[in-house]
């Protein structure tokens, strides 16, 4: 009550808790965190809640929390220091709010398409950019009439981007792809592509102040067999930072983060100091930040940049260094003093404070959630806990994203050959799918979690109450929505027509493909295995989420739908009908996309 009255006295009022759309109960999960350029006030993005929270930088605490759309993303602040940009991914949607009064008021709903996550805003604050994950595209905003006035075809996944200090150049990352894309802002133009061989999970991206690079993190999948000498030497998933340039086309430029016997899992964020000294990033599967001196960092071009860190790096603490925060440290944001860094720790529902010069979290912000956490949320940790791995290289999250697909074929040594690499199958609905992986040999659940973790990951086996704890996640997980619906999640004309050539006997693809999950659960030789293969048939895959994969068939050597009905696995070659026509394999394809 003191608190509040002296809050009241001053002029700043601080939110109840107990007024807030999240209850005590629900975990906040803050994914990223903006700070004004006035250095007021923090917004973070909740995504188990829905919610964004404003936080007070003079009193270091929530004052207000507002509900938002569905799973928001990321979230960035105009020049204004008082309008609030966010992207809600499963909504569809960009929603603006004003700060006003200490508190949250939201001003405009700018519905985008699906997915959006990162976003930006130019400098002059006129227009945001949002990358849309499932419709390949970015959207410029115009946040004058909020409404959408472009759309820049790109590739696969652009989850992440960045836009250049003057406002000319947008650098957008793919992580379907392993690409960044660079486009000039007016002509709406992508002027050049890098490629990141093997690239997977892009991360967030920062411009340098003289607008020559865009900065990001990524990990890169070799496509080696798994095993204690080569996860030891960098050979299967690794870690990056790397740069490309802005203002014209060159082979991007990287570091390797990865230190001999403890590895870095899963980057994500990153920001650098306004002096461009200090380059700072999150490693959200081994609990930490990273700390570079930027201005003598041993970025390599061709050739790369080594499977290991830099020894000069790694024997000089001035140069690089790790400040362990616990959690899930995810999006950063920085202070004008160029030693304030504040963390969005999703599995901690905080924002932490951490000093640069101290080296240490000084404070941590509650943003609410419940005091104990359920065996579900404990699977979470361990399911994103890079630790689990064996010098902590990787999670389980690292190849199945936010319980998902990557978009690299991968030899995970589940079913004990070698080089017979295979898609990441989705862990939506796993539980009531088996039998399990490709071949479908595996047909306990709980054996195959313990498996993953020996055998994939080459870590110590889990307790009984971990693996149950990973089943109740696993249990729980969602998929997105899927955008190939009408908004009452309805089918569209041609997917209806798709539905029928589906279930017929011409198409026969509801013979294997059958139920809700679309899988009979059984195993079928469709003429597609290779000599090397321990097992002959494969598991029938739910279609459900199909539209999401940039690889398909077992194998990933399908680059789209149409090749696989019309080519690999096609009617006639497996069922011995008759060819497609033209109409039917689009109505058909209509109708996977919907599922």
């Amino acid at each position: 009550m003191l608190v509040v009255i002296f809050a009241l006295l001053v002029g700043e009022s601080i939110g109840n808790p107990g007024e807030f759309p999240g209850s005590d109960d629900s975990h906040r999960s803050p994914v990223d965190v903006a700070l004004s350029r006035d250095g007021l006030w923090l917004v973070t993005v909740n995504e188990t809640s829905d919610s964004l929270s404003l936080i007070s930088i003079r009193y270091q605490r929530v004052v207000d929390e507002v509900s938002c759309g569905d799973h928001p993303a990321d979230v960035a602040f105009c020049p204004d220091s008082q309008t609030v940009v966010v992207s809600c991914a499963w909504s569809g949607n960009v929603r603006i709010f004003q700060i006003a009064d200490q508190r949250l008021g939201e001003h405009a709903v700018v519905d985008v398409g699906f997915e959006p996550s990162g976003l930006v805003i130019s400098p002059d604050g006129s227009r945001a950019f949002v990358g849309l994950v499932a419709g390949a595209q970015v959207a410029e905003i115009d946040l004058k009439s909020c409404r959408v006035v472009r759309r820049f075809e790109v590739g696969n996944w652009p989850r992440y981007l960045t836009v250049s200090p003057d406002g000319s150049r947008l650098a957008v990352g793919c992580g379907g792809d392993g690409t960044i894309h660079v486009i000039d802002t007016q002509s709406g133009d992508v002027l050049y592509s890098e490629l990141l061989v093997n690239g997977i999970n892009l991360g967030h991206m920062v411009p340098s102040s003289d607008g020559l690079y865009a900065y990001f993190t990524w990990m890169v999948y070799r496509t080696n067999p798994i095993n204690v000498g080569n996860l030891r030497r960098g050979w299967l998933l690794a870690s990056r930072i790397g740069r490309v340039r802005l203002d014209g086309p060159q082979v991007r430029e990287a570091i390797s983060l990865d230190v001999p016997g403890k590895a870095v899992a899963d980057p994500h964020g990153i920001v650098m100091t306004a002096d461009e000294q200090r380059l700072v990033a999150s490693a959200a599967g081994t609990h930490e930040l990273l700390v570079y001196r930027l201005t003598d960092l041993p970025f390599v071009g061709v050739g790369g940049p080594g499977d290991l860190i830099d020894r000069g790096l790694q024997n000089d603490s001035d140069r690089f260094h790790r400040i362990e925060v616990g959690g899930r440290p995810m999006g950063l944001c920085i202070a004008g003093d160029d030693s304030t860094v504040y963390v969005a720790n999703y599995l901690r529902d905080s924002i932490q404070i951490v000093s640069l010069d101290d080296r240490q979290v000084v404070n941590e912000i509650d943003l609410g959630g419940p005091e104990q956490i359920s065996l579900a949320r404990r699977g979470m940790q361990i399911f994103h806990d890079g630790q689990r791995s064996l010098d902590q290289w990787y999670s389980c999250h690292s190849c199945h994203r936010n319980g998902g697909v990557n978009s690299r074929p991968m030899d995970t040594m589940n079913d004990g050959s070698e080089m017979t690499l295979k898609t990441v199958l989705p862990l939506y609905d796993v539980s009531r799918t088996q039998p399990w992986t490709w071949h479908g040999w595996q047909d306990n659940l709980e054996n195959a979690i313990h498996k993953s973790l020996t055998s994939t990951m080459l870590g110590k086996p889990p307790a009984d109450e971990d693996t149950r704890a990973l089943l109740a996640y696993l249990d729980q997980l969602e998929a997105p929505p899927n955008p190939h619906r009408n908004p009452d999640g309805s089918l569209s004309e041609a997917a209806q027509r798709g539905k029928q050539v589906f279930q017929s006997s011409r198409a026969a693809c509801a013979d294997c493909h059958s139920g809700p999950y679309y899988t009979d659960g059984l195993i079928h030789d469709v003429g597609l295995g290779s000599s090397r293969d321990a097992y002959e048939g494969y598991n029938t895959p739910s279609l459900r989420g199909v539209y999401r994969k940039v690889r398909l068939l077992h194998s990933g050597r399908a680059r789209s739908l149409e090749r696989v009905v019309t080519d690999l696995h096609s009617p006639e070659k497996v069922s011995g009908t008759g060819r497609l026509t033209e109409t039917e394999v689009q109505d058909l394809i209509a109708f996977l996309r919907s599922l």
